[in-house]
């Protein structure tokens, strides 16, 4: 049996993941993107609470990658990740299994098929909306300057989403 804070994150959390996906905006920009990066997944993961969230949308190339509704390394991401997004940061990998990243990050990315990661941040109002993340799977990938210049524009488009503005979450 749920307790009432769990019903309640569980009615907010749906409710925010019918929106965006009633979002034509988000739907279009997340399959473009993903099209355009030539990458297994496109994800946008929002923080509901102090630094931990959920997967609400996703682009796939194959549904076998879907992580839909996943929560994330919550004991990986720290202040100081959010306070790097929060000034913009893209952070990117092309692999995995040689990035300069913790032990802790590198097995989650792995649950989750991850061989090569480019994330950006999603903004509302100066405050960490949450993360626009782009995976490549199937094997390591190149990112270039193209790649990280398109993620910058969409999750800078995305904030401007009416699902994303309307929701203002004080994490």
């Amino acid at each position: 049996m749920m307790n009432p804070a769990n019903r309640g994150l569980s009615a907010v959390l749906t409710r925010i993941t019918n929106k965006l996906q009633q979002d034509s905006l988000v739907h279009d920009a997340l399959h473009e993107l993903r099209q355009f990066l030539d990458v297994d997944r496109v994800a946008l993961y929002y923080f509901y609470s102090h630094w931990k969230g959920q997967v609400t949308f996703e682009a796939l190339s194959d549904h076998k990658y879907s992580i839909i509704c996943s929560t994330g390394a919550d004991e990986c991401f720290k202040r100081e990740y959010a306070d790097l997004y929060m000034a913009g940061r893209i952070y990117w990998a092309d692999d995995i299994e040689t990035a300069p990243i913790s032990d802790c990050h590198r097995d989650f990315l792995r649950s989750l098929q991850v061989r090569s990661n480019l994330v950006a941040p999603v903004l509302n109002n100066g405050k960490l909306w949450g993360l626009l993340v782009a995976h490549h799977c199937q094997n390591v990938k190149k990112w270039e300057s193209s790649d990280i210049t398109s993620m910058r524009l969409y999750s800078q488009g995305l904030s401007a989403a009416p699902s994303i503005q309307s929701e203002v979450i004080d994490v």
